[in-house]
């Protein structure tokens, strides 16, 4: 099989998922194409020398409807002949797009891809396309469907994760977000966000509070207490589920779990020899990738089942990995993986994550395989593993190696 490698992967500022975040003026459409037209132009891609753009979005509704994928290309400069591809895996999408273009480059099925994705939350709500798993109610219950924050609480209560244990981490995300940023850790990877006119709009995630301490953190009301323990009462689901659990631990937060915001974020994958007929040298390879589905009312520990598996796959231990991304969808997704593989919090999410900097859903999985690939480079490591976790119980996970 042909080895797929990674050229260049950038992504937008994260704007506040919100009417008065700096990006809400832009459609899903016009950031992508924004994303698409700048690795156009970094990598001289003239012509039809992309096999497809493959694109993740999670709520495709509205303005994210339809096949955004090829609304992008279209509103992009890129050749009118490349099509495009629109996928959801929930928060995975970004990661999963990467993955599929990585394995159809392997394959031989075109020799090179964008993939990446979008998301647009302050435009387009999450949860706004409805879901079967959350609003039929024979498949609710059949799955003991709880909502993600409740997800969250059960892990923390399983695993024996604190309130403490889930500000501190939080809090360091906050931190080493800043130091990234202080740092111009990002530079390579940011796109800045234009209006019609040419004008910045944003340069810069703008969600980050770093002014977050564990005094701020412990102020806020635990954010799913009240679905969980009065109405609609889906701790009383929860517990059916786990008997064995006396009561669920209410820990998480809107500090310590991840921000709503808008982003998009793109991954420029392609076979050596079409690097070497471009004049283009490859940063990694993508020496792996892997799904898996898990327990759909836990929920989202989906990162641990997924990283043994992709494991097994590669031939290679945890300890193998230098560097390791694991989306902050709440602190206990976090905590729960580096409990079960014993992997020391300095090695995971060095430049912070999605409780300080915000999870655009569709672009997500896209952002952090980026933001490891950056994070190797400065600190000459060779291999990293990203990985997520997933709404109704999956997860997701893509190992790299520089070159």
């Amino acid at each position: 099989m042909t080895d797929a490698y990674i050229y260049d992967a950038i992504r937008t500022p994260r704007g506040k998922g919100r009417k008065d975040g700096s990006l809400h003026e832009v459609t899903s459409a016009r950031l992508s194409a924004g994303v698409l037209n700048a690795l156009k132009e970094r990598n001289n891609l003239e012509g039809h020398v992309v096999e497809d753009v493959i694109w993740g979005n999670v709520t495709q509704v509205k303005e994210q409807g339809g096949c955004l994928a090829r609304t992008a290309v279209l509103a992009s400069d890129l050749d009118e002949r490349i099509p495009g591809l629109a996928i959801n895996r929930f928060c995975a999408s970004g990661m999963e797009a990467v993955n599929l273009a990585a394995n159809q480059v392997k394959g031989g099925a075109g020799e090179a891809y964008i993939a990446g994705g979008v998301e647009m939350m302050g435009r387009v709500p999450m949860g706004s396309d409805g879901a079967a798993i959350a609003v039929d109610p024979s498949i609710a219950m059949e799955s003991y469907f709880v909502p993600q924050g409740i997800s969250a609480d059960i892990i923390a209560t399983e695993y024996g994760f604190s309130r403490d244990d889930a500000d501190q981490l939080a809090a360091a995300s906050q931190q080493r977000a800043k130091a990234a940023w202080d740092d111009n850790r990002f530079a390579k990877s940011i796109v800045p966000v234009k209006d019609q006119n040419g004008l910045e709009i944003l340069a810069h995630d703008e969600y980050m509070r770093p002014e977050t301490d564990m005094q701020s953190l412990g102020s806020l009301k635990a954010a799913f207490k009240d679905m969980g323990e009065v109405m609609p009462g889906f701790d009383k689901v929860a517990l059916m589920k786990y008997p064995h659990l006396e009561r669920i631990n209410h820990i998480h937060t809107a500090g310590n779990s991840s921000g709503i915001v808008d982003g998009a974020a793109g991954v420029l994958i392609a076979s050596k020899e079409w690097g070497e007929r471009m004049g283009i040298k490859p940063r990694a390879r993508i020496k792996a990738t892997a799904k898996i589905g898990t327990d759909p009312t836990i929920m989202l520990t989906g990162p641990v089942p997924v990283t043994e598996h992709i494991m097994k796959q590669s031939g290679m231990s945890v300890s193998d990995i230098d560097l390791f991304e694991v989306n902050e969808a709440f602190s206990s997704v976090v905590l729960r993986f580096m409990q079960a593989f014993d992997v020391d919090h300095s090695k995971v999410n060095v430049n912070g994550g999605s409780i300080a900097m915000g999870h655009p859903l569709g672009a997500t999985g896209a952002i952090i395989i980026g933001t490891l690939l950056d994070e190797m480079e400065r600190s000459d490591k060779e291999t990293g593993l990203a990985t997520l976790c997933i709404a109704s119980g999956m997860g997701a996970a893509t190992i790299i190696e520089r070159v």
